[in-house]
């Protein structure tokens, strides 16, 4: 049950909620019945904020048509209209828990409502109304509802059953509301009253059970232990400032992830994981990956750190400013943007990288994993990282126990592709690199020279040991024995394409 106070407005929608969910499965508002009803072409608009296409589809789809009007683009209908599309909610009711408003006389959605399936069927999740379909201001309390970020981290998080999920900073609770598909128990913090408000709701229409607790960071939590951690915080990079509590920590620069990434170990029950958004920013001089590894604890965790993308400061800032609403032409805007860039150029910021950041609770120092990660692929993240530490886990077994490494068979993934590349010449086609892609997931790609294509050519799962196949590469290239020096190398460049899944023990 939740443990933040509810205000009126709240327990009235929250009561309303079993009503609402049945007028929504009535009507089939789900997501893939309005995908059904849209088709491709105006969904991909709806996306885009284009509110005709949808508009002129919706006409012809009765009581679907006139939910996908007033709650995805917050026309004002009539109200007999909109009585009929809800049934059995009563309208009177809907507007007193503040889900409707009346504007002449007609009604209008007040809060966003939308379907979202994110892999274990339709949930519905309450939020803010944004600016995507009329334009406003957001003020700082609002609750941002399924945008960009929340969908990457949904693709990124981890969903192999587990028995306890802590969601922090919950917003409007899609994380929240995720998590419950796959843990025995969810727990959700926020700050911000509003967003728990919203969230209990959420929890309400879904018919889910989600311990909201009130309170900033850790402090709701603090002495608990959960199987799995993701957060969405406020890691917008900036001044230390608080305009939107959904993006701003008040913390200068990327405080709140290292915040964030510092202590979320803490909160993880043994083998334990974390799955996190977060941002760094990249100084003049330094290399990111130092930053990031600072904020780490020195014993404990195993952490992989991807970044996804880097922007510079101008088009970091102008992002953020139409994120609010705000017109970068505005005179306010742009006196907003002129401290912003201030900011970065007191503190020598070149840019500002964006990523996820994955935790597990380990028994030993810590260690860490940073890397590029912004080549496009499909693949959803969130079942990458549980094989990650796995393989990860091994590799740090190998290390402990050399005879472990060189005794193991080895088999090539079966997504694994071998690509030369070969340029003309005055001789014909010149060989010029040949690499190992993986054809599936982050789809890595590793340089390799002949005497590794040659090694992995070797590899079965009824074939020979490690140690074996590097004694016969070295006969192969004239030595009668393996030396010290081709060992370790042969053992280097094995554990980096187990380390990203191209070849793995058996």
């Amino acid at each position: 049950m939740p443990t933040h106070r509810s205000t009126t407005a709240g327990s009235l929608l929250t009561a309303l909620c079993p009503d609402l969910r049945a007028a929504l499965t009535r009507v089939g508002y789900d997501a893939d019945t309005l995908l059904e009803v849209l088709g491709e072409d105006v969904h991909a608009a709806l996306g885009r904020s284009e509110p005709v296409p949808v508009r002129r589809a919706a006409r012809d789809a009765g009581e679907l048509g006139t939910l996908i009007r007033l709650l995805l683009l917050g026309d004002p209908l009539p109200e007999c209209d909109v009585a009929a599309a809800l049934v059995p909610v009563d309208v009177e009711r809907a507007i007193a828990a503040g889900l409707l408003v009346r504007e002449g006389d007609a009604v209008r959605a007040a809060l966003d409502l939308r379907p979202l399936d994110a892999g274990a069927g339709t949930r519905w999740i309450l939020s803010d109304l944004d600016d995507s379909m009329r334009r406003r201001t957001l003020t700082e309390e609002h609750v941002l509802g399924v945008g960009h970020a929340s969908l990457s981290l949904l693709r990124a998080t981890p969903t192999r059953e587990v028995g306890s999920v802590l969601d922090l900073g919950t917003g409007c609770g899609v994380q929240a509301v995720h998590a419950a598909s796959y843990a025995d128990r969810v727990t959700a913090t926020d700050v911000n009253p509003r967003a728990l408000w919203l969230a209990e709701a959420t929890a309400a229409l879904n018919g889910l059970e989600i311990e909201l607790v009130e309170g900033s960071w850790f402090e709701p939590v603090a002495g608990r232990r959960f199987d799995q951690v993701v957060a969405n915080p406020p890691f917008v990079v900036g001044p230390a400032r608080i305009e939107h509590t959904y993006r701003d920590s008040g913390l200068a620069l990327d405080g709140a992830s290292e915040l964030v990434i510092g202590q979320a170990a803490d909160l993880l029950a043994p083998g334990g994981t974390a799955a996190m958004l977060a941002a760094w920013v990249h100084l003049d001089g330094e290399d990111w990956r130092h930053r990031v590894s600072s904020w780490l604890p020195a014993h404990g965790v195993d952490a992989w750190v991807v970044q996804r993308d880097v922007a510079g400061p101008a088009l970091y800032v102008g992002t953020w400013l139409r994120d609010a609403g705000l017109d970068p032409r505005d005179p306010a805007a742009q006196a907003r943007a002129e401290q912003w860039l201030d900011a970065f150029t007191a503190a020598d910021v070149e840019g500002i990288g964006f990523g996820f950041v994955y935790l597990r609770a380990i028994d030993g120092p810590t260690e860490l994993l940073a890397e590029d990660l912004t080549h496009g692929f499909e693949d959803p993240l969130g079942d990458e990282a549980t094989r990650y530490f796995e393989r990860s886990a091994w590799l740090r077994a190998a290390a402990g126990d050399e005879k472990l490494a060189w005794t193991s068979r080895f088999v090539v993934d079966p997504a694994t592709a071998l690509e030369r590349v070969a340029l003309p010449g005055p001789d014909g086609w010149a060989p010029q690199v040949a690499r190992v892609h993986r054809g599936d997931g982050p789809r890595w790609q590793h340089e390799v020279d002949e005497t590794t294509i040659s090694l992995l050519a070797g590899m079965r799962a009824d074939g020979l040991p490690l140690y074996e196949l590097i004694e016969l590469l070295a006969v192969a290239h004239g030595s009668d024995e393996v030396t010290t020096e081709f060992a370790a190398d042969a053992l280097s460049v094995v554990a980096g394409l187990v380390r990203h899944g191209l070849v793995r023990p058996v």
